[in-house]
């Protein structure tokens, strides 16, 4: 367990440069095309954030990377798709933390045990530095596990995109 003293220092020193040298746009961009890509495999709905780091006020209330990412969830209103059935992967940067957060549509069929497997999958490539292949490895497997429960939706384009893409595809950075 890490004190609150040393994860002050860390949310402190954890500056916005850093998460765009780790973030930069062809990474974001490569996320991106993989929600995109993921998403026609599926009837879920996929969101990726990352937050660099939190306000200390946040860190002093003990503010859970879990708990911050059940806020964004919110925040961003993956909860508020037609079927709920959205899925937030967010990276929190300064804990080096990832969390994985399903609506209510999702989370009795997918396995808690399963989305820990992609958290700690990402985490992994992360502490290598590999933040492209993390992120997109991370939003393969949501896919692969949203495609076996939620087969692909009708309505497909010629071109082959979902029609029915509720949320943005693109990475929010918070």
């Amino acid at each position: 367990m890490v004190s609150k003293a040393t994860r002050l220092l860390r949310h402190a020193l954890a500056t916005h440069w850093r998460a765009r040298l780790r973030f930069p746009a062809p990474v974001l961009d490569a996320i991106e095309i993989a929600v995109a890509r993921a998403e026609r495999s599926h009837a879920g709905q996929i969101r990726f954030a990352i937050e660099t780091a939190l306000h200390p006020m946040q860190i002093l209330r003990d503010l859970t990377p879990r708990a911050r990412a059940v806020e964004v969830f919110s925040a961003l209103h993956v909860w508020d798709t037609e079927h709920n059935n959205g899925v937030l992967i967010y990276v929190q940067l300064a804990d080096r933390v990832v969390e994985i957060v399903a609506d209510r549509g999702i989370t009795g069929r997918v396995q808690p045990a399963e989305w820990e497997a992609v958290c700690r999958l990402m985490e992994q490539h992360f502490r290598s530095g590999r933040f492209r292949d993390g992120a997109v490895a991370g939003v393969e497997a949501v896919g692969m596990l949203l495609s076996r429960y939620f087969p692909a939706p009708a309505g497909r384009t010629d071109d082959g995109s979902d029609v029915g893409n509720e949320l943005p595809d693109r990475p929010a950075l918070l």
